[in-house]
């Protein structure tokens, strides 16, 4: 009886894990919404592209970090036939639920440290001992407002978004920091601030409403289509050969791009590296990455940012 007890509140401990939006199964490898629909009903819209893909995600969705190699390597190698859609998915409107493991925010710190190893991707969790964040709302409406000046510079701006968050620990949902990382990668902030304050917010609510027609239920979830309205669907984070094979399903004639996989290149088109994303878009076996970015340190090649649960390694000029 004890026994069955035992498992019954384990059981019970994982529903409530399950429905609550910030914890992230790493072996599903996505981040849940509490009560949202399965069932997809996609309008697919004109494709300049072969295949598009729209990704639901979100500014502080861990496992949406975890997939960062994978999606970077499939822009080296599938960019010339495929668009990217980044769409805002709301991960953590407040703190009003209290369901689960994760009532508060510092719940939050020991799951992020947990899963910052099952990823292999830098994460510090104690953001959320030091200055936690109230919502996940004001940096995607950030990202919004700067999809309106320039798509390239918005996934720049959300990319430099996270690092801050789950290198830096410092809390997006403050204007300061928001402020700081567009301007770091080019953006106009003062228009910025305009449109956060104005047509961003319709967009991010427009994106949510996209997310429940489209039965998403957990970020990340990526939608592969076509024009013919054929989709694929790869739902949290999976190895490359998962979203490869999505493109290749669409449109078999796809030709792989090759790229140079030595290091000035790949930190050329991409200024910050994990140890993790070197050795996926290199491929360098993982702890020969690691050893590879540390002697390029010792020669003043690269700078090197150290957390308590893993490095980030960038261009001096980053």
């Amino acid at each position: 009886m004890p026994g069955n007890i035992g498992r019954q509140a384990k059981t019970r401990k994982q529903m409530e894990e399950k429905n609550n939006p910030l914890f992230c199964d790493p072996v599903e490898g996505v981040c849940g919404i509490p009560g949202s629909a399965t069932k997809t009903a996609v309008a697919v819209q004109s494709i300049e592209k072969p295949v598009k893909v729209v990704y639901f995600t979100d500014p502080i969705c861990s496992s949406c970090w975890g997939i960062e190699p994978q999606l970077r390597k499939l822009k080296l190698e599938y960019g010339n036939d495929i668009e990217i859609d980044y769409r805002m998915g709301g991960l953590l409107p407040d703190w009003s639920y209290n369901s689960g493991g994760i009532s508060k925010p510092s719940d939050v710190a020991h799951h992020w440290d947990e899963v910052s190893v099952y990823y292999d991707m830098p994460i510090d969790g104690d953001v959320w001992l030091e200055d936690p964040l109230s919502s996940s709302y004001p940096p995607s409406i950030a990202f919004k407002a700067a999809q309106m000046q320039d798509n390239e510079k918005a996934v720049l701006f959300l990319r430099e978004m996270r690092e801050m968050l789950f290198l830096q620990k410092k809390n997006i949902a403050k204007w300061e920091h928001i402020e700081a990382a567009a301007r770091k990668v080019g953006l106009n902030t003062a228009q910025l601030r305009t449109d956060y304050d104005g047509n961003a917010k319709k967009m991010f609510g427009e994106d949510l409403n996209l997310a429940k027609s489209y039965g998403v239920r957990g970020f990340p979830t990526i939608f592969f289509l076509d024009n013919s309205g054929n989709k694929e669907i790869v739902y949290g984070s999976r190895p490359y050969a998962f979203y490869e094979t999505s493109v290749l399903k669409l449109h078999p004639t796809s030709v792989k791009s090759e790229y140079s996989k030595d290091w000035e290149t790949l930190f050329s088109k991409y200024p910050s590296l994990t140890a993790k994303e070197f050795s996926e878009l290199s491929g360098t076996p993982r702890a020969e990455s690691e050893k590879q970015l540390n002697d390029l340190v010792i020669k003043g090649s690269l700078k090197k940012l150290t957390t308590k649960n893993g490095s980030m390694w960038m261009t001096k000029n980053d």
